[in-house]
């Protein structure tokens, strides 16, 4: 395995660079600097502060302000111009480090994390056209077990290299494939054949691993208990199994949570249309597998937006910014919900899409790809309602989805409106089901829910 690049601060460019290259950011910072003159701040106080506040400036104010109560105006006026256009400007690149403009406090996780999620679901792909196409059943053999085990070798393999301090939280162990030599075999073929069609990508990834024992060692470290305290990722290598094997919806996800708070969230979803503007239909959860190489990778930072590209097989695709859809009239809404019946309660939800007068038929698909769609503006809400009581979602099922949902100007929360908690353990153990919806609708759309079930705000 190659040396472990020293762990670096990369460097960043000035504001002054990110204006003179932007007339967008122009446009802002002039209106910054016309709302500090209509407060009665001299053009003379303001440079005077900014160059060296010390010094009382050549000119007197108009209308004299507190120092302290320029500073406050001035950082206030940055951090707006930072939290308006840190998710709107984005760098359209093929290099491996394509990110974001203004970049945000995880550069270097949301590089690997987005890099990682790729070359998984190269894997997949793989998987599905090699072994899964036909196939109907879920046995410890099954492609969709040899996926998994690969896929998160892989991601962890990434993890490790950058962050070996770093603890995770992931859905398979190798237990399994220490007792079975030719299940172990079969993996391991095609985790040292799969990599990124990119020298520099596959080099910040850590390229191949090195031998059989290394990889079964990986996909231990998914054994973290999770909790509130320190960095913990969390895996989904594969999510919706069913989906998967029939070649409808799944994604591979991957999140970082910071003291029990996702920061970042990555989502590779190989059957979404790489077009965000393309609204999901009935057929969206059939089978809809790529056979062209294509598909979507949908990913957020915390407090810096949410952007979508399309997945390749090497350097990563520039990137666009992604939203929810404005919803002025909840009755033109799309839901979203599982497949399975077992997973979210299907008679339920169409009482609650009466209720809000939604006469649309849900959209049913599998994985976190609901969340994807309805953060690109695809759908508009996804409701996950308890089948039984006793069950906990598990964190990797959600962790990633509900940040990007978030972060696209949505919100998500359990059937009692309460915020999803990541820092309990493996699972969500004080939620029950979810709500996700645009934010300018959420508390209409969860009244409804409650009203459904029967339950006291």
């Amino acid at each position: 395995m190659p040396a472990r690049p020293a762990h670096r601060q990369e460097p960043r460019d000035s504001w002054a660079s990110y204006l003179t290259r932007s007339p967008f950011l122009i446009g802002i910072a002039f209106a910054v600097l016309a709302t500090l003159f209509t407060l009665r701040i001299s053009p003379s106080l303001l440079s005077s502060f900014i160059s060296s506040p010390s010094h009382a400036p050549t000119t007197p104010p108009l209308s004299p302000l507190p120092a302290a109560a320029i500073a406050s105006l001035i950082s206030s006026a940055r951090g707006r111009l930072a939290q308006l256009t840190s998710h709107l400007v984005h760098r359209a690149s093929s290099s491996p480090f394509a990110t974001m403009v203004v970049s945000p406090r995880y550069e270097r996780e949301l590089q690997v994390a987005e890099l990682a999620v790729q070359r998984a679901a190269i894997l997949t792909k793989r998987v599905f056209h090699e072994k899964a196409k036909g196939t109907v059943d879920k046995n410890d053999k099954s492609p969709v077990t040899i996926g998994d085990f690969g896929a998160q070798a892989l991601i962890i393999a990434a993890l490790q290299h950058n962050f070996p301090d770093d603890a995770i939280v992931a859905e398979e162990e190798a237990a399994q494939l220490r007792e079975d030599a030719a299940l172990r075999d079969t993996i391991w073929e095609l985790v040292r054949s799969t990599a990124l069609d990119d020298a520099d990508a596959e080099t910040l990834l850590g390229g191949s691993i090195a031998s059989v024992e290394s990889m079964l060692d990986l996909i231990d470290k998914g054994n973290s208990a999770g909790g509130r305290a320190g960095r913990i990722w969390t895996i989904d290598p594969i999510d919706g199994t069913k989906g998967f094997l029939r070649g409808g919806q799944y994604a591979v996800c991957l999140g970082l949570m910071v003291d029990g708070d996702v920061k970042v969230g990555v989502l590779g979803c190989p059957n979404l249309p790489v077009d965000d503007a393309a609204r999901l239909t009935a057929d969206s959860g059939a089978n809809q597998t790529d056979a062209e190489g294509h598909g979507v990778l949908l990913a957020a930072v915390q407090h810096h937006g949410a952007h979508s590209r399309a997945l390749t097989a090497g350097a990563l695709a520039g990137s666009k910014a992604i939203g929810m859809r404005a919803l002025t009239d909840l009755a033109t809404a799309t839901f979203c919900e599982s497949v399975e019946a077992a997973h979210s309660a299907h008679g339920d939800q169409a009482k609650i899409s009466e209720t809000l007068g939604i006469t649309e038929p849900s959209v049913r698909m599998d994985s976190q790809a609901k969340y994807g769609s309805i953060a690109r503006g695809a759908g508009d809400i996804y409701l996950r309602l308890p089948v039984k009581a006793t069950y906990q979602e598990k964190i990797w099922d959600h962790a990633a989805g509900d940040l990007i949902v978030r972060e696209s100007g949505g919100q998500v929360t359990d059937i009692y409106g309460k915020r999803l908690d990541f820092g309990a353990g493996r699972t969500l153990a004080n939620n029950k089901g979810v709500v996700a919806a645009p934010a300018p609708v959420h508390g209409k759309v969860l009244a409804a829910v409650q009203e459904v079930l029967k339950i006291k705000a």
